[in-house]
């Protein structure tokens, strides 16, 4: 009888536990969304360069026949990775703003409180996500002006949706990790620009992996921005096809994820020093 109960108190313990987790984690999302939504503009600058790369970069290599896409156009093939692109600037440089709570005083708060730390984490990542569905947004909508063949499908645009919230995860997290690590806003500036081409270009985003060199190749397959903009253009395009698999494609961007997030859960509270 004492065992019983003592099994009970223990799963609830557990299921409090998991509550209190997931309180903190929406806590956090929460006030990154309030912060977004008292200051827009960011929203509308974001939306500049994806206009930029799809109205005049696509528009040219539409023209060019050497890159094979299949049966879809070079302008329906880039769409994805241009989305794609999208989530990875603005989550590559989300470190800076953790950066800018420690200067202010606000990491130091969050850090004595009783959240998890994981919770904080994983709240900022989710915050990360909610912008990426903003720029999702966009691209249907510049998808559409251009008459490009969109997959408009409630089931696809859902795993779009979830895909650009895992992907701007990813990249989010991987900016605290280096925001963790350089410690300054300086320092996170460079090796943040330093960091986006190299990923943006080592990847299927503009290009299909077969008109790379080997070792690019190699370089791309161990990219996990490459996986994202595979998973997207099977979902996202009439016509589009994953060479990879959805399964694959989630599977490493969800271990790429959980990897990163127990890796920023650790030494988020370096940060502070």
């Amino acid at each position: 009888m004492f065992a019983k109960q003592e099994e009970r108190s223990t799963a609830s313990d557990k299921g409090s536990a998991v509550a209190r987790f997931c309180k903190h984690t929406l806590a956090v999302a929460e006030v990154e969304l309030i912060k977004l939504l008292r200051d827009p503009t960011e929203l509308f600058t974001r939306a500049v360069q994806p206009v930029l790369w799809i109205v005049i970069f696509g528009q040219v290599f539409s023209r060019a026949r050497g890159v094979p896409t299949g049966n879809i156009s070079y302008l329906a093939f880039m769409t994805p990775g241009i989305l794609a692109q999208s989530v990875l600037f603005s989550a590559i440089f989300y470190g800076i703003a953790v950066i800018w709570e420690r200067d202010l005083g606000i990491l130091h708060k969050m850090l004595v409180s009783p959240a998890y730390r994981a919770a904080l984490v994983l709240g900022k990542a989710l915050s990360s996500g909610l912008r990426g569905i903003s720029q999702t947004i966009i691209i249907y909508l510049i998808a559409l002006v251009m008459h490009i063949p969109v997959r408009l499908e409630f089931l696809a645009i859902t795993e779009v949706l979830f895909a650009v919230v895992l992907g701007s995860a990813i990249f989010s997290t991987f900016s605290l990790i280096i925001a963790c690590v350089v410690k300054t806003r300086e320092r996170f500036m460079g090796i943040g620009q330093v960091m986006t081409m190299p990923l943006f270009f080592a990847s299927n985003a503009i290009y299909p992996l077969e008109l790379m060199p080997r070792w690019l190749r190699v370089i791309a397959l161990g990219n996990p921005l490459t996986y994202l903009v595979d998973a997207l253009r099977g979902l996202m395009i009439t016509g589009g096809v994953t060479t990879s698999g959805y399964a694959v494609d989630f599977a490493v961007l969800a271990v790429v994820f959980l990897a990163m997030l127990a890796t920023a859960s650790r030494i988020y509270q370096t940060l502070a020093k």
